[in-house]
């Protein structure tokens, strides 16, 4: 009974090693694509939010949860319809740091998104230089 025991625990820590091995390359692959930065995305306008990462494309942004094993962006998010509606600086903010949340519309959908100011000049950036028009910027 205890090699069983020993067994199921040695399989155990060797599966919650690999989850976590998964987790970490996920992450930095995602950190480290052209285009990306970190942003969080909430359901409404205070939350609850959830970090990830947002990758800019040629028709599209795309979001990972930061938090997950997915493969797939958990939202994606057409260019052409894609307009920021609002911005203000968010009152959850680390000493030192300065966050923005943006209000945007993509599809007739509302989305609110935490990110830097850097990473709201490149969004407002990649907005601009759509191709067919530009969007509403704020």
């Amino acid at each position: 009974m205890t090699g069983l025991v020993v067994a199921l625990v040695g399989a155990l820590v060797l599966a919650l090693l690999a989850g976590g091995g998964l987790w970490l390359s996920r992450t930095h692959t995602l950190g480290h694509r052209v285009g990306s930065f970190r942003c969080a995305s909430g359901r409404t306008e205070g939350g609850p939010w959830y970090a990830g990462v947002a990758q800019y494309g040629s028709e599209r942004l795309y979001w990972w949860r930061r938090w997950s094993l997915a493969p797939r962006p958990g939202h994606r998010w057409d260019r052409a319809g894609f307009a920021i509606v609002a911005r203000e600086l968010h009152d959850l903010q680390l000493p030192g740091t300065r966050v923005l949340r943006v209000t945007c519309e993509a599809g007739g959908q509302r989305i609110w998104l935490l990110m830097s100011p850097e990473a709201y000049a490149g969004l407002t950036s990649w907005i601009e230089a759509t191709p067919s028009r530009v969007s509403r910027v704020v």
